[in-house]
């Protein structure tokens, strides 16, 4: 396994220590832990995809498996806010929605002996759903020193409304990238679906 592949496999391997802090509020700075730990994550993704394109390592596994990275840790991140109470559920359905039918598709494109890649519109998806996950933990972390007295925001449950908005308005953005990417990714692949036996 070459150096990009191990780290595609580490951005896997981190996804249950950001589920583990930021499920235990207990912990004091728990949403800070959780922010580091979904950053280096993300920073995986584009070091993984630098390495392999300077050096010529784009594998068909790094095909797959990468996508596949970012859709766990994505889907992860979106799974906890729902469980937090910091958003509904409807952002995370249709990106849930789009990422099976993409793996779906992708499988049937392999089982043809083709490997259906990443594309421009699938990266800004994952880009802005990166962007949306990190502010909002910067935005819960806030609070949450707020709530621990460390810093003074005056009306906490005000902010706490509109940095859910702020919060809302960014998954919403990623929510329509992502709905389009899905399209377009049909459209560009309906051969593996039309001929699908």
């Amino acid at each position: 396994m070459n150096l990009p592949n191990k780290l595609t496999m580490l951005r896997i391997i981190l996804v249950p220590f950001y589920i583990f802090f930021m499920l235990m509020p207990v912990i004091p700075h728990h949403y800070l832990i959780a922010f580091i730990i979904f950053a280096a994550a993300s920073y995986t993704d584009h070091l993984d995809g630098k390495i392999a394109r300077k050096h010529n390592m784009i594998t068909d596994f790094g095909k797959f498996a990468d996508p596949l990275a970012d859709k766990i840790m994505v889907l992860a991140a979106l799974a906890c806010f729902v469980q937090l109470g910091i958003t509904n559920a409807v952002v995370l359905i249709i990106i849930i929605s789009r990422e099976f039918m993409v793996t779906a598709m992708r499988l049937v494109a392999s089982g043809s002996g083709k490997v259906v890649a990443a594309n421009v519109w699938g990266k800004a998806k994952t880009v802005s759903q990166i962007i949306a996950v990190l502010v909002i933990l910067l935005l819960q972390y806030i609070l949450e020193l707020g709530n621990m007295g460390l810093v003074s925001l005056g009306d906490i449950s005000a902010l706490s409304g509109i940095f859910y908005i702020i919060g809302s308005v960014l998954l919403w953005i990623s929510a329509i990238l992502t709905i389009i990417s899905g399209v377009i990714y049909i459209v560009q692949n309906f051969e593996f679906i039309k001929n699908a036996k």
